[in-house]
């Protein structure tokens, strides 16, 4: 039927034309002319009105040819360029854009061009196309008003944003483009001797009339039609604002009254003429009003509003059949890729991308979203372009409608390549319904169960937000809900909303925090928490109130709002953590990954990650980007650890790999500073010149792989200069020494500086030689003759832990000779025994002075402590016959180690190894909780006096 119309089109075009060799050409070429011909008007009215500009595609090739990226800026600046006039201009941009539009249109029915090409060319041509007309009409309009200057007299120009899908380069077949204009500075305009005319305009007078003359250049309808129609409605305060402002203007307008949909605007904001460099400046300094450094899931209310009046306006006006503004129409699946990145976009920059589809991948890349509806929304978004292209290219209409025709649905159905319209249509609404689901999994009210299950109002727990609730029916809710102490938990609940600073919320914030707070006692009751976890969770709700998209974040996502509710229960460390850095909320987004800590390969491209979006050289920002890595990271361990998923070594090996990761990258981003600006150590000797190495050691719990949750970090370090010349070969050389020290300075600075996340690590380098009154950094063979020369044996003891865990490779084993040679050294063993005896005693004490009824883990005799003495003393009388086992650090190798040595057997070994590992567990267990390692003093009594007896055997008996 369609073709039958399509050969009468070509009659009727040949008998115009008088060239029956251009239709047989036409149906030659590699693509399909009579579905083009067929389904749109557009192009067989165009064509047969103008057989000259068929015959101009025909010569050229164009219909059977991609462009080239650069052709349409060439092709338009050289029409453009030959205008006289903008009289002369209106109708050379008119043919100009009839003829592309075409040739757009066919190739696109005519399946010589996929979705990808047919949007990139309809938007490089409009880029084209403004920037060319802007620029010749700039040039006139200066010759007549003199040239815009700022106030420091430097040349300005008018600056094009094009929002929507032309920012996105994804502009529709027959669409109207958004745009803002803007530029740089205030000033006026100067004339130059070459026109004589007057200066003194103001510059926002002369782009106000720059911008109106190229509004009407695009817009204006005349016998050729119209280029684009230009909609400015979305500058600030829209139609009743200047049609050009200032980028200081723009700035504070956004800051004073950008509204959230303004924000949705600016996501796909690009410059696309005049002074584009310029524009590109001024969107980073917009960057701050999109995106937001924390997670904003206070989008998603506003999103959810701006859908709300959609909604309506579809219902009052009939929209259903609309596919971009319907249900499951275009417009969900832009709205749906924006609001993850509104929210993740602060601190994902590979998410503040202008094109949907790229969006849509990358959010599945970062699971945000699951793979399949990653491939449902492409897909649907995909088929829902390609059905918009075939609306428009009937008539060039700007339309979304599904005609009510049938005629008209088959022609549409053609053009997709369907054979009629019911195949099409099955297939448009199974799209449509995936977009429906997955946008409404999103953006569907939070609810809390039970509300609509036909209980008894009282029992709602949404009541006990209203104002004139008091005590006595409050406490009846919370009762008929669940509670068992409900006098005491309204009374939490009073405090909160009436006597902390939550009190002092904006409206907004009010709102958000009452609609949260049913949904948490929810969440309380569901899990049958105690009066105790409703404390913690409120703790966290008062500290997240400054910022209360948090409060958005915990009522969207319930199962984010479930698992604080339990870590809470679990452990007031965790409560306070969060309630100290609320961005580990959105850890809570992902439970599949946060009871499954990063092995240290995932840490190290983690980190590496979080740097990349890091500007190279700002040390504040990579500062924070290391605390948020650590606290997130140290969060799953601790996470894990509260549900029993890992034992103890376990979650002290991998609370040392976030730390052995932390040192490495400080290491490579201090050396990368320090170099920068002194140049490399390099030093002369017998070999020649070479380059002067770093080492850094890590002593105490973290050499042992023994890390606990609050563990400072007990560092050493150490480096290789020597021989002549000591000195960096930059510009500004010092000396080698003076290197490595600010070198230290600057690592123990990058741990240990407060920043709005909090210190990293503290710090300990007392282990160092000379203690506090010794270098920061040592060289390594000062190291060495002071180990064997002046060190006390409690330095060696501490040696017994000591290992590299950053730096070069050739110093670590420079490092690794020295300590099994001072380890190996022969002592004298009732002198060993007595110094690491007498030590012990100091230490207990100074430190074992438990309350009464109570046994300190670590302190108490029998207790932590006492095994690693016997350890370190098994180790500095009789290394020698530990073998392999001197290579280890951590206390449960060197403990089987020791058998061997003769002073223990194997079953006293593995006991000691047992008791060790229980006492640690429990001190863990005890951190969580945020209490001291103390237990009643009838705990680990059998451990107890074993470590005791052998304690007396090696220690003390002579």
């Amino acid at each position: 039927m369609f073709q039958d119309l399509a050969r009468r089109r070509l009659r009727e075009f040949q008998e115009r034309a008088k060239a029956p060799e251009v239709v047989e050409n036409l149906l030659d070429l590699p693509i399909d002319t009579l579905r083009a011909w067929a389904c749109s008007d557009f192009i067989t009215d165009t064509c047969i009105r103008n057989p000259m500009l068929v015959q101009d595609l025909l010569a050229t090739g164009d219909l059977s040819r991609a462009y080239p990226s650069d052709y349409y800026a060439r092709e338009a600046k050289r029409i453009v360029s030959a205008a006289s006039s903008e009289e002369d201009l209106l109708a050379v941009l008119r043919r100009f854009r009839q003829r592309e539009m075409v040739r757009i249109a066919w190739r696109d029915l005519g399946g010589g061009a996929g979705l990808d090409e047919t949007v990139g060319d309809l938007s490089v041509f409009a880029d084209a196309i403004i920037d060319a007309t802007l620029t010749k009409l700039h040039g006139w309009l200066r010759e007549k008003l003199g040239t815009p200057l700022s106030e420091a007299g430097e040349p300005q120009r008018l600056v094009v944003l094009a929002m929507g899908k032309l920012g996105a380069r994804e502009l529709n077949f027959s669409s109207d483009v958004d745009l803002i204009f803007a530029f740089p500075k205030s000033g006026q305009t100067v004339a130059t001797s070459a026109t004589g005319r007057q200066g003194g305009l103001s510059n926002d007078e002369f782009f106000i009339r720059l911008g109106r003359k190229l509004i009407r250049l695009l817009s204006e309808n005349t016998v050729d039609g119209m280029v684009f129609r230009v909609d400015m409605r979305l500058r600030p305060f829209g139609g009743s604002g200047p049609l050009a402002v200032s980028f200081n203007a723009l700035e504070d307008y956004y800051q004073t009254h950008g509204r959230d949909w303004e924000r949705y605007a600016l996501i796909r904001a690009r410059s696309i003429a005049g002074d584009i460099t310029a524009g590109n400046d001024l969107l980073i300094r917009l960057r701050p009003f999109v995106y937001r450094r924390y997670l904003d899931f206070g989008a998603i209310e506003s999103l959810r509003e701006m859908k709300a009046l959609i909604a309506r306006e579809i219902q009052q006006k009939g929209y259903r059949e609309n596919i971009k503004l319907g249900p499951g129409g275009i417009r969900e699946v832009e709205f749906l890729g924006q609001v993850f990145q509104i929210i993740h976009g602060g601190r994902e920059p590979d998410l503040r991308e202008r094109r949907i589809l790229t969006v849509i991948g990358r959010l599945g890349e970062r699971n945000h979203l699951p793979e399949s509806t990653v491939r449902e929304l492409s897909d649907a978004y995909r088929f829902l372009r390609i059905i918009e292209h075939r609306l428009q290219e009937v008539d060039d209409r700007q339309t979304h409608h599904i005609p009510e025709d049938e005629w008209a649905r088959n022609r549409i159905a053609a053009g997709a390549g369907f054979t009629r319209w019911a195949d099409l249509s099955r297939l448009l609404q199974q799209h449509r319904n995936n977009i429906q689901r997955h946008f409404n999994g999103v953006f569907a009210e939070p609810d809390v169960a039970g509300m609509d299950s036909g209980q008894n109002t009282e029992n709602n727990l949404t009541m006990l937000i209203s104002k004139d609730m008091d005590q006595t029916r409050g406490g009846e809710i919370l009762r008929q809900a669940g509670f068992s102490d409900d006098i005491r938990i309204w009374k939490m609940l009073d405090t909160l909303r009436n006597d902390t600073k939550l009190r002092f919320l904006s409206e907004r914030g009010q709102q958000r925090l009452e609609k949260l707070l049913p949904l948490v006692l929810q969440s309380i009751m569901d899990q049958e928490a105690s009066p105790t976890t409703v404390e913690r969770v409120f703790q966290v709700l008062e500290a997240i109130g400054r910022r209360s998209v948090y409060f958005s974040l915990l009522r969207e996502n319930p199962i984010a709002l479930e698992h604080l509710v339990r870590l809470c229960a679990a452990s007031p460390w965790i409560t306070r953590r969060i309630a100290q850095h609320p961005l580990l909320l959105g850890a809570l987004l992902r439970p599949h990954l946060l009871y499954t800590p990063l092995k240290t390969s995932e840490l190290e491209r983690d980190l590496a990650n979080r740097l990349r979006q890091v500007p190279p050289g700002d040390g504040e920002q990579e500062m924070e980007a290391l605390r948020r890595f650590k606290q997130a990271n140290v969060l799953r361990v601790a996470s894990a650890d509260v549900c029993d998923a890992m034992p103890l070594m376990v979650v002290s090996d991998y609370l040392t790999d976030i730390a052995g990761v932390c040192l490495r990258w400080i290491l490579r981003l201090a050396w990368r500073d320090s170099i920068k600006r002194y140049g490399k150590p390099r030093c002369t000797w017998e070999n020649g010149a070479r380059n002067a190495d770093f080492l850094i050691v890590g002593y105490g719990k973290l050499g042992g792989f023994e890390l606990g949750y609050g563990s400072d970090l007990d560092l050493v370090f150490l480096h290789d200069s020597c021989g002549a010349r000591e000195y960096t070969n930059g510009k500004k050389s010092i000396e080698n020494s003076v290197f490595f020290g600010r070198l230290g300075q600057r690592i123990v600075n990058f741990l240990s500086a407060h920043t709005p996340m909090g210190i990293l690590y503290e710090v300990d380098t007392r282990l160092r030689p000379s203690g506090q009154s010794g270098f920061l950094v040592s060289n390594i063979d000062a190291f060495a003759d002071y180990q064997d020369r002046e060190a006390w044996i409690w330095e060696h003891q501490a040696l017994v832990r000591a290992r590299v865990v950053a730096g070069s490779a050739n110093l670590a084993k420079r490092f690794e000779a020295i300590r099994a040679e001072i380890l190996r050294a022969e002592r004298d063993p009732e002198k060993l025994r007595r110094e690491v005896r007498q030590m012990r005693e100091r230490m207990r004490g100074e430190l074992d002075h438990p309350p009464a009824g109570l046994f300190n883990l670590k302190q108490g005799r029998g207790g932590i402590t006492d095994i690693e003495f016997i350890v370190q003393y098994v180790v500095l009388g009789w290394a020698d016959r530990l073998e392999g086992y001197l290579a280890h650090r951590d206390n449960i190798h060197l403990l089987k180690g020791i058998a061997n040595t003769g002073l223990v057997d194997e079953e006293e070994s593995e006991l000691l190894a047992d008791a060790y590992c229980r006492y640690r567990s429990k001190v863990h267990a005890l951190a969580l909780q945020e209490r001291p390692p103390l237990v009643e003093k009838t705990a680990f009594i059998e451990e107890r006096a074993l470590v005791t007896g052998i304690w007396k055997r090696l220690m003390e008996e002579s």
